[in-house]
């Protein structure tokens, strides 16, 4: 017993002992300072004031030397004896003075800020190498606020479930404690050890470091703000796109300081604003206070402001901290926001074990999100504002009367309320969020259709969607289609179950009757089949009916190796087209052709039936993963996406007439090329192994498209027939290439500058031996009004398909 009260004695002094000092930064004037760096002098421990420049600093009984810094001012140091109590340490700091009087500045000679950025150029490779590996303790706060919102959006109601009607208020608060390890070029990786997300007890916070590194000649800040990069101030080329004036030195603990004033030299470049402080002789940052504007090429935000302050530890330099604060209002979301990260306990050269580095990028480790409020209250080192407090109690508080049954139905009835626009437009989902059940119908407008062999048609797809603890869920969607003109009613219904902790497994399982395109991968859209044939005289889709079972299975393998594979019996029905076709608009010479490829002829499909089984494997080199408590998610890789498939019709099993086999192999990556833009690719090549039985749904088809809507890029000829390529060649080729400027040469023209609209070059090619070839070439402006796309594109090969074209599209990318 008597070791027992003697750790208990132990603990109680570790608490007894451990005290406080904190109090508030202020300029001279009295101005609040936020985020101004607390540090316990000859060591990188220490805090980091919140944004109303109020700090607190946990340590043991002893004499410490407090140093406070914030960029623009003078640092101050404070002598401190901590002995039995807390101790308030406020610091009034002095507006940085910059002295000229030894630099000698000749009548229209160059300022002198251009020497010290050749000799910060000339470093620059240096500095960005020099600690080869290190680790170190982040904490990372992001908060998110608004100033104005919208009340309703695309006539829906804006409602944030708060019971708060105010146009301001928090949206998003969420802290981390994290370790970070990096040994360079090429490792690092992350391990939470607490997170929290105000409001969602289950949720995981900002949790990955991002170290906007000025070293680096193009700094990449995200991808959605600009693809390009930004070009940093003491880039390679810095001098061509930047001007600086040398605003003067000051000294800081003994060293010589420089602060330089950046100035892009153009408008509509990636370029920085603001202010830079490079030590003199070893030519180091020392802190940064830059700007991104909307004119700088910058997407979604309006500014970003971005705060770093760097330290020495033994003869390196760190990064002490990192703010950044965006800014914008998208579509009347008008918002701001601020994220800290503060950076403690360094360790310069650890020595890490063997296979330490991985293909876990980020580890959360279980009950790092349940941390309770003693804990952070006591682990924190930047303070919470008040409003920061206010929001984690209200919204930890709303999220336990949210889980109530009683909340969760008021919420289910509100909600679930039949629209006319729901019903006629958008389609409608009516949920039941006590059991986490939903069920979506699909709209009037998306339901309704006509083509040449049903006439009108009713297909109406509900959708009854599951989920349980974890991972787990079940989906079940019904099919249920009628076609009013040729009496027929077709009736299917499709499962699938998604499970696993580590990688995510689906088994999926689907009967019944139903309609099928002659391309199973149903290239043409049923609403713009209605349209060409109602409006052009054009049947494009061309269909079969069958009786089928499908059973697929897909699973994450680790390692970037994904497998996926499903066996499928079809008993395949010809159909014929109407008697009597509807047609809103005729044109002369134009007539309805047969429902069946007429490129490749009648005799490519008559009644049959099919047992054909898939399996595929892809793989990405270098996949890397975050690892949850109950979950891995891919989050990509650097490398090109490799997939590798295998088909064989079985002749004879259930009856099957079919025999073929035939394999396809594809590659495709988007690789940035920073300034230049991103290229895209993706290179299929394939072929039958033997086709001795073999019918039109199974040959090899290209995703071709002859509507004005584009579909998806990488993967379609834009101006292609649906069937005019299809084949059962032993060897066929398709590559298509997209070079997506991103604003390179647009922001040379004023008015495409002014509007933020980019150049797209494009390519397609096809090769089917022995001797079809046929390509496409595409010129097109994307980001128009930041989501439309329109395409100019010409055809050409050996073939009679020479033909231009026009095409829109509402890119998700």
């Amino acid at each position: 017993m008597k070791y027992f009260y003697t750790l208990l004695f132990l603990l109680l002094s570790t608490s007894v002992f451990a005290y406080t000092i904190h109090g508030n930064i202020r300029s001279k004037d009295g101005k609040l300072l936020p985020y101004a760096s607390i540090l316990i002098k000859g060591t990188t421990e220490g805090t980091t004031a919140n944004s109303k420049g109020f700090y607190s600093l946990s340590v043991e009984a002893g004499v410490y030397t407090i140093v406070c810094q914030h960029i623009g001012y003078k640092t101050e140091e404070k002598k401190v004896t901590v002995t039995n109590e807390n101790i308030i340490i406020d610091f009034d700091l002095e507006m940085q003075s910059y002295h000229l009087t030894d630099v000698e500045v000749k009548a229209g000679g160059e300022d002198p800020a251009y020497e010290i950025i050749r000799n910060a150029i000339k470093k620059r490779a240096e500095h960005l190498h020099e600690i080869k590996k290190y680790q170190c303790e982040v904490y990372l706060k992001g908060q998110l606020q608004l100033r104005d919102y919208p009340t309703k959006i695309l006539g829906k109601k804006v409602d944030f479930e708060d019971g708060d009607t105010s146009k301001k208020k928090m949206v998003f608060l969420s802290e981390t404690i994290a370790k970070l390890f990096v040994e360079h070029p090429n490792n690092a990786k992350v391990e939470v050890i607490s997170t929290r997300v105000s409001g969602y007890s289950d949720g995981f916070g900002f949790s990955f470091p991002q170290i906007f590194s000025f070293y680096e000649n193009i700094v990449k800040i995200g991808t959605g703000l600009n693809p390009r990069g930004f070009i940093s101030p003491i880039s390679n080329n810095a001098l061509h796109y930047y001007k600086y004036k040398f605003e003067g030195t000051y000294y800081e603990n003994g060293k010589e300081i420089n602060r330089i004033k950046v100035i892009p030299k153009r408008k509509y470049e990636p370029l920085f604003a603001g202010y830079i402080s490079i030590t003199e002789n070893d030519w180091r940052i020392y802190s940064t206070e830059l700007y991104l504007l909307k004119e700088q090429q910058m997407q979604l935000l309006d500014t970003l402001h971005i705060q770093q302050l760097y330290v020495p530890i033994k003869d390196k330099w760190v990064l002490k901290q990192q703010v950044i604060y965006p800014s914008g209002k998208i579509l009347g979301f008008d918002f701001f926001g601020s994220f800290v990260q503060v950076f403690s306990h360094y360790e310069i050269d650890p020595t890490f074990k063997k296979k330490f580095f991985d293909n876990i990028l980020l580890k959360v480790y279980d009950s790092a999100n349940k941390k309770p409020t003693t804990y952070w209250d006591s682990i924190r080192p930047v303070p919470l504002l008040d409003e920061e407090a206010i929001d984690y109690k209200k919204k930890d508080s709303l999220e336990q009367v949210k889980k109530s049954p009683a909340y969760l139905d008021s919420l289910d009835r509100k909600n679930n309320k039949v629209t006319f626009s729901g019903l006629i437009l958008t389609g409608q989902t009516f949920t039941k969020r006590k059991t986490k059940e939903s069920l979506s119908i699909n709209s009037l407008l998306d339901a309704i259709n006509y083509n040449t062999v049903e006439g009108w048609v009713l297909n109406f797809t509900p959708t009854y969607y599951k989920r349980y603890e974890g991972r787990k869920s079940l989906r079940i969607s019904p099919d249920f289609r009628y076609g009013f003109n040729n009496k027929h009613f077709n009736s299917s219904i499709a499962s699938s179950y998604s499970f696993g902790k580590k990688y995510l497994n689906t088994i999926s399982i689907a009967g019944g009757k139903n309609i099928f395109q002659f391309n199973n991968n149903s290239p043409i859209q049923s609403k713009d089949n209605t349209l060409a044939t109602l409006l052009y005289t054009r049947n494009y889709l061309k269909i079969y009916e069958a009786w089928f079972t499908k059973v697929s299975y897909r699973t994450g393998l680790g390692k970037g190796f994904d497998f996926f594979g499903d066996i499928e019996y079809q008993d395949r029905l010809a159909l014929k087209n109407l008697d009597n076709i509807q047609t809103w608009r005729k044109y002369n010479g134009r007539v309805f052709t047969p429902n069946y490829p007429i490129e490749l002829g009648a005799n490519s499909f008559k009644s049959h039936k099919a047992t054909i089984v898939d399996i595929g494997l892809r793989f990405r080199p270098g996949t890397k993963y975050i690892e949850l408590p109950n979950r891995t998610i891919n989050i990509g890789s650097k490398y090109p996406v490799l997939t590798a498939t295998l088909t064989y019709g079985i002749k004879g099993l259930i009856n099957s007439d079919v025999d073929f086999s035939k394999w396809n192999f594809s590659i495709s990556d988007n690789l940035n090329i920073k300034l230049g833009g991103q290229l895209r690719y993706k290179i299929n090549v394939g072929g039958f192994i033997h086709a001795k039985t073999i019918y039109a749904p199974d040959y090899q088809h290209i995703a071709a498209n002859r509507t004005a809507t584009a579909t998806t890029y990488l993967n379609s000829f834009q101006l292609a027939p649906y069937y005019a390529f299809s084949n059962t060649s032993n060897f066929m080729t398709s590559v298509h290439v997209a070079y997506h400027l991103k604003g390179l040469l647009t922001n040379k023209i004023p008015l495409l500058r002014k509007w933020n609209w980019f150049f797209v070059f494009s390519g397609s090619a096809l090769y089917i031996q022995p001797n079809v070839q046929y390509y496409e070439g595409m010129f097109s402006l994307e980001n128009i009004l930041k989501v439309l796309r329109v395409d100019f594109i010409q055809s050409f090969g050996n073939t009679n398909y020479n033909t231009s074209g026009i095409r829109i599209n509402f890119p998700l990318e």
